[in-house]
């Protein structure tokens, strides 16, 4: 059977040069890096060429903190509840600002927030996934400790103008943070361009290791320590470093700009065939304009077919995609997304998300399009809310 996989936006393959930098730090030189000794030394030459490249990877200055972390999830709760006790708890301000389609380590943290009185604002999507900057405009006021919208969506992969809805948020006062899961390694990332005061990354989205992840705090931003212990970052996030997944997330960082050109030409490509054939079925709807995404992803939904038996008929295929974002996955409720864009309830439970990588090869996207299109058939002619028809052109609208 062959194996495709088309889940790239839940997690990547480790880059095999990444794995090859981390295996020493995994087995013979294995010292804590804050210990005296000779094993201790002997990682910190490697530590720094990988922070090193972390910096270069977004264009962080010298100034400028790159926090080693566990993951994304952990950078995103740590700048919300940093602000609710550096800005919010005092009295200072009292309002968050997020998208409704951020990811769920974003919306559950604002959510528990809520629960302690603080009040967030939700800035609404448009029917095309898109988001408005006069919009945020609109919700903005002098209360707003900080806006935290994401750069790219990880269901449908559309972009958002960080630029823009940064400086809107620097006029009132605000802080401004973006969760970069799914922009680093499919388009690039200018922490100074954009003028973003936190940042958020997890290395195994860009083919590093899972487990380690990093947040940017501009030069000047304070941010309470979520986790107290020990000095390692400067005091900012105690722990004992993760030196092998730091070794390994600083080359794929590097590789990920590296490879850029090969997002917007290969991935693209591969991309845009996948996309191509799914639209030549009938009653197929993909989310946001293909211009305005990253390169790899598409979520479409198709009229008939219930997102999980699609996923369990590709599974059968030896095809790994998913319904939406990993971390909700175990949900059987219709599509956030699909719901923040105004779809149909029979709609929102149809999306299917796939999204690619630099590893993908043209072989494997015609054996999915042949296994999607089959599915499909087969899905459609057992619906019982399907008006199915062996041509395909009959609607089940």
């Amino acid at each position: 059977m062959n194996r495709v996989y088309l889940d790239n936006n839940a997690t990547t393959m480790l880059d095999p040069e990444a794995l090859e930098l981390m295996l020493p730090f995994l087995q013979d030189q294995y010292g804590n890096p804050n210990s005296l000794h000779f094993f201790g030394s002997q990682t910190h030459g490697a530590l720094k060429t990988a922070i090193d490249q972390l910096y270069a990877g977004i264009n962080a200055r010298d100034n400028d903190d790159i926090v080693i972390t566990s993951c994304a999830t952990e950078s995103n709760n740590w700048v919300l509840k940093g602000i609710y006790f550096d800005k919010i708890l005092n009295k200072e301000k009292n309002r968050i600002i997020i998208s409704g389609v951020e990811h769920p380590a974003v919306f559950a943290t604002a959510s528990f927030l809520q629960s302690l009185g603080v009040e967030v604002s939700i800035l609404n999507v448009n029917s095309d996934a898109s988001l408005n900057p006069k919009s945020l405009k609109d919700l903005m006021g002098d209360d707003v400790a900080l806006v935290s919208i994401m750069s790219a969506n990880n269901e449908t992969g559309v972009i958002f103008p960080i630029n823009e809805l940064c400086e809107i948020a620097h006029e009132y006062g605000a802080l401004f943070h973006t969760d970069a899961v799914q922009s680093i390694g499919k388009i690039p990332v200018n922490v100074q361009v954009s003028g973003v005061d936190f940042l958020s990354f997890s290395a195994h989205k860009f083919h590093g290791p899972k487990g380690v992840g990093g947040l940017f705090i501009k030069d000047g931003a304070s941010l309470t320590p979520l986790l107290h212990g020990g000095e390692q970052m400067g005091g900012r996030r105690s722990g004992t470093l993760n030196v092998a997944g730091i070794v390994g997330m600083g080359k794929a960082m590097e590789n990920a700009v590296k490879f850029l050109s090969v997002e917007k030409t290969h991935v693209e490509r591969l991309r845009n065939k996948l996309e191509d054939a799914l639209l030549t079925i009938s009653d197929v709807y993909v989310v946001g304009d293909r211009a305005k995404r990253v390169p790899n992803t598409i979520l479409a939904s198709i009229r008939g077919v219930e997102g999980e038996a699609m996923l369990w008929d590709l599974n059968q295929a030896g095809i790994a995609a998913s319904t939406g974002s990993a971390c909700a996955s175990e949900s059987l409720e219709s599509n956030p997304i699909m719901q923040a864009i105004g779809a149909d309830s029979e709609l929102a439970h149809t999306a299917l998300r796939l999204s690619l990588s630099r590893f993908n090869t043209e072989a494997e996207i015609d054996y999915a399009i042949e296994k999607i299109k089959a599915a499909v058939d087969r899905l459609r002619a057992i619906s019982s809310s399907f008006a199915y028809a062996p041509n395909g052109h009959e609607s089940g609208l």
